[in-house]
């Protein structure tokens, strides 16, 4: 799905600032290696071909990162409003296949939650998908929370997808003169930097103490978990005696956060998972249209869970905290 075609072209400037700049070799690198806007934005045909053709149910549609959550709340609330009715449509016009994740203004947390409550109410919307960070805010800044409060009240789970990190950042972490801008733009967004930023945002959602306020909140994390749970125990032992929390790190994430593979397939990967946050917290998800993996069936042939243990990760889980139908 993608907010853009709903705009004016004044609009449509302001949605394109919100954007990170970035050089001309990674924007042609971008341009020839994602999905095409066609691809993006189709609900009824290519995306239909490739859930049949994988034997896929149901998927969860949400806004990238050209959506206008981040945009000054003058436009972003009524441009929301109009993306999440789009996508509503989108569901109610195939509900057999579809659920849907809203988008919130977020730079207007009060309107944010009026918007998640109308989405989830009156236009069945399944949850939220937060991007990035707002502003260089990570959400667990308590200007944000009564997204978080109301997400909880609606018992529906938050999303958070990676996005775009600090120029700076990738500067200090990722470039060098020895490689392409390319190169370093793929180390600091899907290779490895903005998986990085998005788990520092759970870990940081997790020390808040945002859990101990709303011990109903539940977050989705996508890539296995953008890094963190390999560092579950190292956490504990570094973190709890300071925290000043009601119960450990890990039990926070073990209890409150949702991990899926995001369409990468690997069964190591999914033991290891398995084995840190037990079968009741994984979800099966590819990231289509990003990603399109030929195995996206036969991965689920190939695992060693139990038959219990696969029903959930393959649609239990997503159908209890999405409330699907």
């Amino acid at each position: 799905m993608n907010p853009l075609k709903l705009l004016k072209p004044s609009t449509k400037a302001l949605v394109k600032k919100a954007m990170p700049n970035v050089s001309k070799e990674m924007l042609h690198y971008m341009q020839t290696t994602l999905p095409t806007p066609e691809i993006m934005q189709d609900v009824t045909n290519q995306r239909i071909a490739f859930m049949d053709k994988y034997e896929i149910d149901q998927q969860i549609l949400s806004y990238g990162n050209s959506s206008p959550q981040n945009l000054d709340p003058k436009v972003a609330v009524k441009l929301c409003q109009e993306a999440n009715d789009e996508l509503a449509k989108a569901v109610q016009d195939n509900p057999t296949r579809f659920g849907g994740l809203a988008v919130l203004p977020v730079s207007d947390p009060t309107a944010a939650a009026t918007e998640l409550k109308r989405a989830v109410n009156e236009l069945h919307l399944n949850g939220v998908l937060l991007k990035g960070n707002y502003q260089g805010k990570f959400f667990d800044d308590p200007f944000f929370f009564p997204i978080f409060e109301a997400a909880s009240q609606l018992d529906v789970p938050v999303y958070f997808h990676p996005s775009f990190i600090p120029t700076s950042v990738t500067q200090h972490y990722f470039a060098n003169d020895n490689w392409s801008d390319v190169v370093t733009g793929i180390l600091s967004s899907a290779g490895y930097g903005w998986h990085m930023d998005v788990g520092i945002q759970v870990m940081r959602m997790i020390v808040s103490g945002i859990f101990d306020k709303l011990p109903n909140l539940k977050l989705v994390s996508g890539h296995w978990g953008e890094l963190v749970p390999m560092f579950l125990e190292r956490l504990d032992d570094e973190v709890n005696a300071y925290a000043g929390l009601k119960k450990s790190f890990s039990d926070y994430y073990r209890n409150n956060v949702y991990v899926t593979p995001s369409g990468i397939l690997s069964k190591p990967q999914l033991n290891f998972l398995l084995a840190e946050m037990g079968p009741e917290h994984l979800i099966y998800s590819i990231d289509y249209p990003y990603k399109q993996p030929e195995n996206a069936r036969t991965f689920l042939d190939n695992t060693d869970l139990t038959p219990d243990q696969l029903e959930a990760f393959t649609h239990g889980n997503a159908e209890r905290i999405f409330h699907l139908n």
